[in-house]
């Protein structure tokens, strides 16, 4: 089975992870109460109700041909068999403990993938007004009401790298990693605005040398395809989806060579 990325059904996907930006940060202006899963990362009442809306909106406005992975139901045991087909994956808050410490660097992921790659990816930030949609048709970017733009990765600088780091999962083998670059500047992120940030030849390098889910990664990952980069793992080839248990092996963005 083949997936039709048209321009309609980006538009609708984009409109999809606003209104549910605009239900986080409903929530986000309230005293929400944090919980802590069985993994023992944070959720909150945004996170399940962004879900509920991406969920059933997908299946019932936009398709129910594609099996959905998102983050809460899968952390409720809810892992449906994506072999064979396209399915989407779904983080409807991602970046919670930056929505928890609220330093608005928290996004809506919306991906959709096939044989194994992200043929269509979404990213919005709700308290930044930002918005990045990866495709086919290229790689967007628009802020707030403004019209879209086009943007891309950016050849590597010959004077040092601009690497990305985790603004909360930052580690010494991080560190260790970027020690074989010449790294020029270093800026701090959250969620999956490292990768946006790539995309939009911002930066140039994001090593991330811990545990992430496919759902974290996915709707970036296209970003930066379309935008002209890679996301490969650290032993070399492109990261992948649909693996056993959505679990990442640690990877690393690039822009341009």
């Amino acid at each position: 089975m083949s997936v039709n990325i048209t321009v309609d059904l980006l538009d609708r996907i984009g409109d999809l992870a606003k209104r549910a930006g605009g239900e986080i940060m409903k929530i986000y202006a309230t005293d929400f109460v944090v919980e802590t899963k069985a993994d023992s990362s944070p959720v909150t009442e945004a996170d399940r109700t962004a879900e509920a809306m991406i969920v059933s909106t997908i299946k019932g406005d936009i398709t129910d041909k594609f099996p959905i992975v998102s983050e809460e139901a899968f952390a409720d045991g809810k892992s449906p068999n994506v072999a064979g087909t396209p399915f989407w994956l779904v983080d409807p808050l991602d970046g919670t403990k930056e929505f928890v410490n609220r330093n608005g660097e928290f996004t809506v992921n919306i991906a959709l993938v096939e044989a194994g790659r992200p043929v269509l990816g979404v990213v919005h930030a709700p308290a930044i007004g930002a918005t990045y949609w990866g495709s086919a048709h290229g790689a967007i970017f628009q802020s707030g009401d403004e019209p879209p733009q086009p943007i891309q990765c950016r050849p590597k600088p010959e004077d040092g790298v601009v690497a990305l780091v985790s603004r909360s999962h930052r580690t010494p083998e991080v560190d260790a990693f970027l020690e074989g670059y010449t790294v020029k500047a270093e800026t701090s992120a959250g969620s999956s605005l490292k990768f946006c940030l790539v995309a939009a030849g911002q930066a140039d390098i994001y090593p991330r040398l811990g545990r992430t889910m496919e759902w974290d990664t996915a709707a970036g990952h296209a970003v930066v395809r379309f935008a002209g980069g890679s996301v490969s793992r650290v032993e070399g080839g492109e990261l992948g989806y649909g693996k056993p248990g959505f679990e990442n092996p640690h990877f690393v963005v690039k822009g341009l060579p």
